[in-house]
């Protein structure tokens, strides 16, 4: 079971008990690296829509999603970059990295968790932010309600134990601001 890592004295640790571990590093990525990734990401990832069925209709998935395997040939110099620095700060050899183009303020995710079966038992996910600054709200499924806003920054890493997917939603909410756009790196260790 891969325990979280040692992180330098920007690691910011917003929760840590018996429903889990989030911890927030606001700058695992130098401002300039993380823009020039950004600028590299947004025009060499072939970014696709999706459609998902919700309540008996099939609607458009709001945003734009990519994704690899980090084992493959055709991986993007920055998802590898950003891959290796997230294994660093965790200790985890990630293999999957899963992206998201949140095209402006209307673009968002539903408050979910990640499907348990999909990911591997003890192990974490890490999101690495690169773009404009966008919120995420991370709700406890079970009362009392508890709910943790964090401002993801540019070139930031977010850290969530397995144990959170069983305790806790998290997404990113529309805002009517006009806001730039951002993409979210989210490594993941897939079972085979």
């Amino acid at each position: 079971m891969a325990q979280l890592g040692f992180f330098r004295e920007d690691r910011r640790t917003l929760l840590d008990d018996a429903t889990g571990e989030i911890t927030y590093r606001p700058s695992l990525i130098e401002p300039a690296s993380a823009t020039a990734w950004f600028e590299a990401l947004l025009r060499d990832v072939t970014w696709q829509p999706q459609r998902r069925r919700m309540y008996d209709r099939d609607v458009d998935v709001p945003r734009m999603v990519s994704g690899y395997r980090l084992d493959d040939e055709s991986l993007p110099p920055p998802v590898a970059q950003a891959a290796r620095l997230a294994g660093d700060a965790t200790g985890v050899a990630f293999t999957d990295a899963g992206l998201n183009f949140y095209r402006d303020g209307h673009d968002s995710v539903a408050p979910h968790n990640d499907h348990l079966y999909e990911i591997v038992e003890g192990y974490p996910i890490a999101l690495v932010s690169l773009g404009a600054v966008r919120r995420m709200t991370i709700r406890s499924k079970a009362r009392p309600r508890r709910i943790l806003d964090v401002d993801l920054e540019n070139g930031s890493l977010l850290v969530m134990s397995y144990e959170t997917q069983k305790h806790y939603d998290h997404g990113i909410p529309k805002v009517s601001a006009a806001i730039g756009p951002r993409i979210s790196l989210a490594f993941r260790v897939r079972p085979r």
